[in-house]
């Protein structure tokens, strides 16, 4: 078997395991949570009414029967752009507009990019202004929906093209090792973002107005003194016109951090309780989880580019993936493309390995919290997160093991509730 036929057919196998496996979790999950709908678990049933938790395996459900539609969907459109030919096509349909070049590489990532997006907004929209807003969480207007996408396709043009014209540039003109080059431009790059974003793209879609509470204030300040961490400033964002949904976070890095609260959490909880979440972000910097982060994602993508480097450099890569090598025009938007569609299917497997290392940083988050502000705090706030939320309390542990960034309520509060004693 030659390679080209190899590399067709463990790509059909990947992603048909891809999907009955992501479909058999979600078979379970749903499963899971419908059994448990009926009673609220014994470890919540003083906090949790059987309202709340109904509503919230009520949600859990409906997003799962979205999340089945979304996996074959995406299935697909990955055998449309590849096996079918469908990125061959529209490589070809822009040649006979345009020579070779780069500019022309440049519109095939932009047409690519495109009719994806197209693709995706059924049910994207779905999502916001059908399901959110059936249990009570989009705030998001259709002005505001529409507005949020002008910007963000103005901004992704402003900052997207020329790196990808510089990458693309880099592989034509790079020699054999253009992937460390081009990885030390995605490297400046990413960081640069995260210096720009707290003052010039976050602003852009959200209004940022410092914490006025000067109770909260007093707390959080002493709390960061503690913990021995400067910010600029400490910000309330106004999610509320989104979503119902909260959160906080810290943003920016160097001396341009800022802590930001989101104004449905100021109403959701109190002080003591806002003391203690961003005691657990603040856990996740002692512990350094961020960088951490960071430099994993920062190999991973130089051996991701490595591994392009070699692939795009061989006939079967392409002929492998549905596609023809040109031999009059570049190919390295195809090459760049058809790596991009086809390395999470061959990496899938590894997402537990990532959900499980996220998981432990959580918990180690947890226990620095609980470390400076009572546990019973955190633990009465997490409580609140998951009901305003509607996360489901009893999640199919495998679903669990695969998927979540998070530890489950059940488990999480039962360390905290350890904690205490």
């Amino acid at each position: 078997m030659d390679a080209t036929l190899t590399l067709t057919y463990l790509l059909v196998g990947a992603l048909l395991t891809n999907v009955l496996l992501k479909l058999w979790l979600n078979a379970r999950q749903v499963r899971h949570v419908a059994q448990h709908r009926g009673s609220v678990p014994s470890a919540f049933a003083q906090q949790i009414s059987l309202e709340d938790h109904q509503k919230a395996a009520d949600y859990t459900l409906a997003k799962s029967k979205v999340s089945q539609i979304d996996i074959l969907i995406d299935a697909a459109v990955l055998l449309g752009w590849t096996l079918m030919g469908g990125l061959s096509a529209l490589n070809a349909l822009i040649l006979e507009f345009m020579v070779p070049g780069i500019w022309q590489q440049v519109v095939l990532v932009l047409a690519f990019s495109l009719v994806g997006g197209l693709i995706e907004l059924p049910l994207s929209l779905y999502q916001t202004f059908i399901l959110e807003q059936k249990f009570g969480f989009n705030k998001m207007t259709w002005k505001l929906w529409f507005s949020d996408s002008i910007k963000g396709l103005v901004l992704g043009l402003m900052l997207g093209v020329p790196l990808i014209a510089l990458v693309l540039w880099l592989m034509q003109v790079g020699g054999v090792y253009w992937w460390f080059w081009a990885w030390c431009v995605l490297l400046f790059w990413q960081l640069f973002l995260m210096a720009i974003a707290p003052n010039v793209i976050m602003p852009l879609f959200n209004k940022f107005t410092p914490l006025e509470d000067e109770t909260l204030k007093q707390r959080v300040n002493a709390l960061m003194q503690r913990a021995g961490f400067t910010a600029k400033g400490f910000f309330v964002m106004d999610g509320s016109k989104r979503s119902a949904h909260s959160n906080a976070f810290f943003t920016g890095f160097g001396a341009s951090k800022r802590v930001v609260f989101f104004d449905t959490l100021l109403k959701q909880l109190t002080p003591a309780e806002m003391e203690a979440v961003l005691a657990h972000e603040l856990g996740h910097f002692k512990h350094r989880h961020i960088f951490k982060m960071m430099a994993t994602s920062f190999i991973l993508s130089l051996v991701g580019l490595a591994l392009l480097g070699y692939a795009s450099q061989q006939i079967w890569f392409y002929t492998g993936l549905g596609d023809v090598p040109s031999l009059s025009s570049g190919n390295e938007a195809v090459a760049l493309l058809l790596f991009m569609l086809v390395v999470p299917v061959f990496t899938f497997l590894l997402g537990p390995i990532s959900s499980w290392r996220s998981r432990v940083q959580e918990y180690e988050a947890d226990a620095y919290a609980v470390s400076q502000t009572p546990a019973a705090d955190l633990s009465s706030a997490l409580l609140k997160l998951y009901q305003d939320n509607a996360s489901t309390l009893t999640p199919d542990p495998l679903y669990v093991n695969f998927y979540y960034s998070h530890p489950p309520a059940s488990l999480r509060l039962a360390r905290m509730q350890h904690a205490q004693t």
